[in-house]
């Protein structure tokens, strides 16, 4: 696994340990980690700071043509909210830790032209797996049912 999962994968632990949902994410342009973030919607009583958002909101605000040229890391699928994100701000790819414990937008991306690729980490799976077997009101408050 290469350092930017890995990056997403620590993020989503930092979640989890501050009472959260374990959903992390990584905005890498051109080799640097420009944004990270994971799952805050308990810690900061949002509806909207799912990982992919924070990461992009932790970015800030960059010019499109630094988007363009952006990979996402992400844990886990996006849903159709953090999709709707990748796609209006033109990230081309995606690389996916895991889409067994939720499957998002991925087809719509792909026929969007974002090149997405899973990777199905354990670590992630379980991870996730784990997570829904402790809080399954909270995972399905959320994107779960």
């Amino acid at each position: 696994m290469d350092h930017y999962m890995q990056a997403a994968i620590d993020e989503a632990r930092n979640g989890l340990a501050e009472g959260g949902i374990p959903i992390g994410s990584v905005l890498v342009h051109q080799g640097e980690i420009i944004g990270r973030g994971h799952n805050r919607r308990v810690q900061a009583g949002s509806t909207v700071l799912h990982g992919e958002m924070d990461a992009l909101e932790n970015a800030g605000r960059l010019p499109a043509s630094v988007y363009r040229n952006c990979t996402l890391y992400t844990t886990l699928s996006p849903c159709p909210m953090c999709s709707g994100a990748i796609l209006l701000y033109g990230i081309p790819r995606v690389v996916i830790g895991e889409n067994r414990t939720f499957l998002g937008e991925e087809e719509l991306l792909r026929s969007r032209g974002v090149a997405v690729e899973v990777l199905q980490l354990e670590e992630c799976i379980e991870l996730m797996t784990h997570f829904i077997e402790a809080s399954p009101e909270l995972w399905n408050e959320d994107i779960g049912e």
